[in-house]
């Protein structure tokens, strides 16, 4: 039975499992919610019938996940955080069908290096990412099915690899937890006998299935807090801005048309909501709340009727699955209730309207790729993709290529840590730029001095403290200042001094690809970028079509002459072909002494014999 509650990744809008609603004392209701959690564990300990327990385990645990989900939302600090535009892929594109065939067509595999004998990695490399809703907006599936080897036999896939099974496997990677999409083929180990990897049979084509719902279109409403309790409409969509809180936004969509028919069992979340600050950038979301009262109600009225069950019947299962459907026809509404990390000021509500959609629906025979990220030898594989993906934030990223030195000071940031006496820190950091990325070695030896001084009557610093040269150690480069409060006479109240920063100079050069210079050489998609001419280490190039819009890179790959041996050249692969390339090279790079001057945390220990 499929019970379709679509409740088990988001918070919720009101006290659960409980008639009496929400307590106005978030400690009561957090307290509340420990107990009602801990009594519901010993009511699932009563039921024997296990079809029956599985089932109010999974809608009762979902509720109370949900509340638990909602305490912390509505607790968090509002922190500013930027995100990116959920909408900007499909900007790039005509239609919803063109992304989604983007999608679909500029999916290839990778074989990843390894050093094992017995296991062969392949890596999926999609243009968008596939585990993000936020790169990639409509609802999609992939299905592995099986991998085709260098001696013909096509192994099955598998969910999971078996101890037990004497054959060659293909399964999801246990061992790339970064990267959840990678696959593994693993041959058996035969206790006695030395197989080298390159004896194997090897993967040549994997084979699978994908399926991708394109809406018929996408509407927009641009809400401010003006725009509180009313209903904009367009077309046979209306969107209803509930509240609009510093944090928060809840809205209310209903669409008069019907869903299409090829979609009507398919659960959808039409709404991609974002927020703006004053400064016009996007607000990161950090979670949701999809169910409104009335809907909540009503699973636990079917939570309800599961408890008073001695056991699960089929009857009883199709009795629930009538009541879900009944209220979903009766209730056409979508309510969602967003928060964001930053104070909202304007609010996009993006429809994806489903009354009419297109299914893609394709069978994958994809051939496997040996493209290591370092290649010996000189011959250059060629990556043809026939798909254009635009990168959205390089624009931005760019932008912090060139930084004065006050901007760079102003961004930084500095974390204390007590919690060790032996080993406190004083840690100095800014957010990641380009120009950060071109620095390249900084010096060896740079002066990052420190003084520490206690605190007078009067709170303000007195005489420098005396210190043995083991009691601190500053690791300029790192911007950590490690300090053991052991060694110290008394309890410092203050550290002074200076920390180097360091920002490059940047030079930009914008270059056509028909009249590249010496060290450059572009073959189709791929930029190969000779590295005695132009060292990675100081340059960076990037790729623009005629559009203007920069190309995403898909992958860079060095190659050497030997094993281990110094890079010649590396190669650039891009989604689409470059008609104009930009270069940017370090020139000089030039310090900056940060200085500082902290009042430092005490120890949970000196805090406390004052």
């Amino acid at each position: 039975m499929d019970l379709r509650f679509p409740l088990a990744c988001f918070g919720l809008s009101m006290a659960l499992l409980a008639s009496s609603g929400c307590s106005p004392d978030d400690e009561h209701q957090q307290a509340s919610l420990e107990e009602r959690s801990a009594a519901f564990e010993k009511s699932l300990d009563t039921i024997k019938d296990q079809q029956l327990k599985d089932a109010v385990a999974d809608l009762g645990g979902s509720l109370l996940l949900l509340e638990r989900a909602r305490l912390k939302l509505q607790d968090k600090p509002v922190e500013t955080e930027y995100g990116t535009d959920d909408l900007a892929l499909l900007k790039h594109y005509p239609s919803s069908q063109a992304l989604s065939d983007a999608y679909i067509n500029g999916l290839f595999v990778m074989r990843k290096n390894s050093s094992s004998d017995y296991l062969t990695d392949l890596e999926p490399v999609f243009p968008f990412p596939l585990n993000s809703a936020s790169e990639f907006p409509f609802p999609h599936a992939l299905e592995w099915q099986s991998v085709t080897l260098s001696n013909k036999q096509v192994v099955p896939f598998q969910p999971e690899w078996s101890e037990t099974d004497p054959g060659i496997q293909l399964s999801p990677s246990s061992a790339n937890l970064s990267n959840p999409d990678d696959l593994t083929v693993t041959y058996p180990y035969i206790d006695g006998i030395e197989v080298e990897n390159t004896q194997q049979p090897q993967p040549l084509m994997l084979h699978g299935k994908v399926e991708v719902i394109a809406p018929g279109k996408v509407v927009t409403f641009n809400l401010t807090a003006k725009d509180v309790g009313k209903t904009r409409t367009d077309g046979t969509i209306s969107a209803t801005l509930l509240t609009l809180g510093k944090n928060f936004a809840e809205v209310d969509i209903v669409n008069s048309a019907p869903l299409a028919e090829q979609v009507r069992d398919t659960p959808l979340n039409p709404l991609i909501i974002q927020a703006r600050d004053h400064s016009g950038q996007f607000l990161a979301r950090s979670g949701s709340i999809n169910e409104n009262a009335e809907q909540l109600a009503f699973y636990q009225e079917q939570l309800a009727q599961m408890l008073k069950q001695t056991a699960w019947t089929d009857a009883f299962g199709q009795q629930l699955d009538n009541e879900q459907k009944a209220f979903d026809q009766k209730h056409t509404h979508h309510y969602s209730k967003v928060y964001f990390n930053g104070t909202v000021e304007n609010i996009d509500i993006n429809v994806l309207d489903f009354s009419t959609a297109n299914i893609t629906r394709k069978a994958l025979d994809l051939p496997v790729r040996k493209l290591d990220r370092n290649v010996v030898g000189k011959e250059i594989q060629p990556l043809p993709l026939n798909v254009v993906v635009y990168d959205d934030q390089a624009a931005n990223y760019l932008k912090g290529a060139n930084l004065e030195p006050g901007q760079l000071e102003k961004s930084v940031v500095i974390r204390q840590s007590v919690d060790d006496a032996s080993a406190a820190t004083l840690e100095f950091s800014h957010p990641a730029t380009f120009n950060d990325e071109m620095l390249g070695a900084l010096p060896d030896h740079s002066d990052a001095p420190v003084t520490f001084f206690a605190e007078d009557d009067t709170g303000k610093r007195s005489e420098p403290l005396e210190l043995p040269t083991e009691a601190f150690d500053v690791d300029p480069h790192a911007g950590v200042i490690t300090y053991d409060l052991n060694l110290f006479p008394e309890t410092p109240a203050y550290a002074v001094g200076s920390i180097p920063l360091f920002i490059a100079d940047i030079d930009k050069q914008v270059l056509d690809v028909a009249h590249l210079p010496k060290g450059l050489e572009l073959k189709g998609n791929a930029l190969v970028v000779d590295q005695k001419v132009f060292p990675s280490e100081a340059w960076r190039f990037y790729a623009k079509d005629d559009t203007g819009n920069y190309l995403k890179e898909v992958v860079a790959v060095s190659h050497s002459a030997e094993p281990n041996g110094p890079t010649l050249f590396d190669v650039h692969y891009f989604y689409g072909q470059p008609t104009q390339l930009e270069s940017y090279a370090r020139t000089e790079l030039n310090p900056v002494e940060y200085g500082f001057e902290v009042k430092l945390d005490k120890a949970p220990e000196a805090s406390a014999a004052q």
